[in-house]
């Protein structure tokens, strides 16, 4: 429903799976002047807390979602309204509002694809146009490609994009093509191959941007670019009583400590995510798996390989983003970026940067993404 002068704010689609989202609080008042990428409100899933940033600007006139309020997609959360627009043509335009029927058509396309690769079964997912380069988007150890909730449709909105759960992670077969990152990188190879995909722009978090570096360095030609979020590969130090906690937690109570240290505010831990990865862990051969590569990569708690040092000269444009707080893996490991890199160090974001800031992140990107 369109109507002159009047711009909806409408509960987003965070995630390949997400279908409603809870008000948590407001963050602004009504007849508060808006600006784009303002945050207006807090939204909680079964994943996680995000808020809601304003797509346009202009003055919030009225709010429509009560706090507490659990909304489907595209549900009307708000309006913005110039003062020109009369209260009565913003009452007819909430009470018309219908969720759009693109929405509901979300469901019919199925979110997920598996196809083996050397004998592995590997989930993944495609979104966005057909034409262009993908974009890649590899998540870290012990994670999955619902790490990329908060940024998969917002990039797909222009480019290409794929994300993958690793061998071994998430809903793959619980396997791994070896241990090292080596191993790792000629595997997602592999896996694009079998996708019929021979270039991408990758973005690896963690464990993963390591990946995506030494697919950069073993493999130049299939690399457009790179950006690297909070990445392994960078330098030695890693907090080895994270890596440590997060194999051996066996309960909610064990683990609940342990996913706060990738969080600068740990209230985002919610007891759904903490339930999502106890029953990731306790898949046969999941504890095994998780412990034999973090003995070949973090052995000693030291990271074992940083094929991020050895990108200069390779021609592959590179960006490095990294929450300042991160836990897990010291931001100082930014500065050891390669010579003509862009780097970002994001405020009040730990280690998963790109969902703390996911605003800051995805506007990062697609600058990235603009410029290669």
């Amino acid at each position: 429903m369109a109507t002159p002068g009047i711009t909806p704010i409408v509960m987003p689609k965070w995630g390949l799976e997400m279908r409603e989202g809870t008000i948590a609080g407001w963050l602004v008042d009504e007849g508060t002047r808006i600006t784009v990428g303002q945050p207006i409100v807090d939204v909680e899933t079964d994943k996680i807390s995000n808020a809601v940033e304003a797509p346009d600007p202009g003055l919030l006139r009225r709010k429509v979602a009560k706090d507490g309020e659990t909304l489907p997609v595209k549900a009307l959360l708000g309006v913005l309204a110039e003062p020109e627009v009369s209260d009565a043509d913003i009452d007819a335009y909430i009470a018309g509002y219908v969720v759009p029927a693109a929405a509901e058509g979300d469901d019919e396309a199925p979110s997920f694809a598996w196809i083996e690769v050397d004998g592995i079964r590997v989930r993944h997912a495609r979104r966005g146009p057909e034409a262009g380069t993908p974009v890649l988007f590899i998540h870290g150890f012990g994670g999955d490609l619902g790490n990329w909730l908060f940024n998969l449709d917002a990039i797909a909105e222009s480019h290409p994009v794929i994300a993958l759960d690793l061998p071994g992670h998430g809903q793959s077969d619980p396997r791994l093509p070896g241990h090292t990152l080596a191993d790792l990188a000629r595997f997602v190879g592999r896996f694009l191959d079998a996708i019929g995909v021979p270039r991408v722009h990758a973005v690896g978090h963690s464990m993963g941007g390591a990946i995506a570096a030494q697919l950069a360095r073993d493999q130049p030609p299939r690399v457009a670019s790179l950006t690297l979020v909070n990445s392994a590969g960078l330098g030695p130090e890693i907090n080895a009583a994270y890596i440590d906690g997060f194999v051996a937690a066996a309960s909610r109570r064990e683990l609940k400590p342990v996913v706060e240290q990738l969080f600068a505010d740990p209230s985002l831990v919610t007891r759904q995510l903490l339930d999502d990865l106890l029953k990731y862990k306790r898949l046969d051969g999941v504890p095994e798996l998780l412990q034999a590569l973090a003995a070949s990569l973090f052995a000693g708690g030291r990271q074992a390989e940083q094929p991020a040092l050895e990108l200069e000269g390779s021609g592959v444009p590179v960006t490095v983003v990294w929450g300042a707080a991160d836990q897990v893996i010291p931001a100082s490991h930014a500065q050891h970026a390669p010579p003509g890199a862009k780097v970002k160090v994001l405020p009040e974001a730990g280690h998963m940067a790109m969902m703390e800031k996911a605003g800051d992140f995805n506007s990062l990107l697609r600058g990235h993404l603009a410029e290669c």
